[in-house]
């Protein structure tokens, strides 16, 4: 069973995505991408609350900016998901989580370390240049079910 429900143009959206944000990090990092993705669609917390899709997710705004950098900058639409991608993101809404990204809903590529906060949520680990970070414990419990 799906961790969350999807149409075939999400899997394209959400592949395209991976492909934009982590193309350089092979397909485990654009699975830790998706892993992020399919988590903002599940997280019942204040950042996330009122997102039900991946579309939705994908396109968020918050504090006047895309929350996704690929979509800040246009390029998630450089240039059509491969089945390769699409065959990811498949796997990301089929269940497909891992650590660092299992519990994640945020990852940034830093120009330096990995922080051990970013904006006050407790790092989890690191894959190539992504950082990633999960909630504070019981701030978003929803993330860690199903």
């Amino acid at each position: 069973m799906a961790r969350v429900s999807y149409r075939s143009s999400d899997i394209d959206l959400m592949a395209r995505m991976m492909r934009a944000e982590a193309e350089g990090e092979g397909k485990q990092g654009m699975l830790y991408v998706g892993n992020v993705i399919v988590n903002r669609v599940v997280a019942d917390c204040p950042d996330f609350r009122t997102l039900t899709n991946i579309e939705q997710v994908i396109f968020q705004v918050q504090g006047g900016n895309f929350s996704f950098e690929a979509v800040q900058k246009g390029n998630v639409f450089y240039q059509r998901a491969r089945e390769s991608e699409r065959r990811l993101a498949r796997q990301n809404v089929q269940n497909w989580r891992e650590h660092p990204a299992k519990y994640s809903l945020w990852y940034f590529n830093p120009t330096g370390p990995c922080p051990p906060t970013w904006y006050d949520q407790p790092f989890t680990g690191q894959f190539k240049e992504h950082c990633f970070y999960e909630p504070k414990p019981g701030t978003c419990d929803s993330v860690y079910r199903g």
